[in-house]
């Protein structure tokens, strides 16, 4: 999930890039040469991703604890496995994304703006952040923006079997997507043109289809891989 997050990061870096530069735009210009003069606008950046974080934690604690209620008990493997296979379909169509040669997400995507729709003009009081609890606020409620990536890793959390599983799935892809933002927020106009790169995006894509695949091809032995750690349970 670290690495799905990572290297779905040049779509996190592009897609999050209004935001990116509305927090540091709210950051006052420090006298301090150097490094030192970029930290207060690394500390804003870094509230607002863990506010974001906390978000994809929290969801996921939904989803695991929505699996744990029965989900994952004895006689439901052929309902594990149909939602396994389904997960890492999504993995696939994620890596198509990625990678440019699909929209197929994007439907999937709408589904989540009524939701939007009420949470950005609460986020958006809150621009131009100027303190970092202003950048945390904003990063919790920018984590309900609709994404196909973070709805895909999600859609693995259901398998999870508890919520704090659920959880620590949602965590490790946050921090996956963490040193992109974080490099998007120091060196923006750079880190744009970088990720918007044809030949970065399906490496990336590409890498992820894969992880989805090799996941397919594990769903013949499911049974078994539920008791060896393949997927968390109860």
């Amino acid at each position: 999930m670290f690495l799905v997050g990572l290297l779905g990061g040049v779509h996190c870096a592009g897609m999050c890039g209004g935001i990116v530069s509305a927090i540091s735009a709210g950051v006052p210009r420090s006298p301090r040469p150097g490094w030192r003069a970029q930290l207060p606008v690394l500390a804003m950046h870094a509230a607002y991703s863990s506010g974001r974080i906390f978000s994809y934690s929290l969801a996921g604690a939904v989803a695991g604890g929505v699996s744990g209620v029965g989900l994952l008990a004895g006689g439901a493997l052929p309902l594990q496995t149909v939602l396994y296979v389904l997960a890492n379909l999504m993995m696939v169509a994620l890596g198509l994304y990625l990678a440019g040669y699909t929209r197929v997400l994007a439907p999937i995507e709408s589904l989540g703006r009524p939701l939007w729709a009420r949470v950005q003009p609460l986020a958006r009081r809150l621009l131009p952040a100027r303190t970092p609890a202003h950048a945390l606020g904003v990063g919790l409620l920018w984590g309900f923006l609709p994404c196909g990536m973070v709805y895909s890793m999600l859609g693995l959390a259901l398998l999870s079997g508890s919520p704090g599983s659920g959880a620590l799935i949602m965590l490790a892809f946050g921090l996956g997507t963490l040193p992109n933002l974080l490099l998007a927020g120091m060196l923006l106009t750079r880190l744009r043109a970088l990720t918007r790169s044809p030949t970065l995006r399906r490496i990336a894509g590409l890498l992820v289809f894969g992880f989805g695949i090799a996941g397919l091809a594990r769903a013949s032995t499911l049974g078994d891989g539920l008791w060896n750690g393949l997927i968390c349970h109860t």
